[in-house]
């Protein structure tokens, strides 16, 4: 089964260091990255979705950033 995250964070190398980590353990980037305007706090916010293959069966108590 494909599992799906969608990573966020304020547009800074810890952005970049979250995608890498998840990539590093066996995620796949999933379409393009997307960046945002954070009015409230006055910074551009990134987001990236990342999938990945898993065997079993999808559950809602399922920890995405552990898998």
């Amino acid at each position: 089964m494909k599992l799906y995250r969608f990573l966020t964070a304020e547009d800074d190398s810890a952005f970049c260091h979250k995608v890498s980590e998840a990539l590093s353990k066996g995620w796949s980037l999933y379409g393009d990255p997307t960046y945002a305007f954070d009015a409230q706090h006055g910074v551009m916010r990134c987001g990236q979705a990342v999938t990945k293959e898993i065997s079993g069966d999808y559950s809602p108590d399922m920890k995405l950033g552990q898998q």
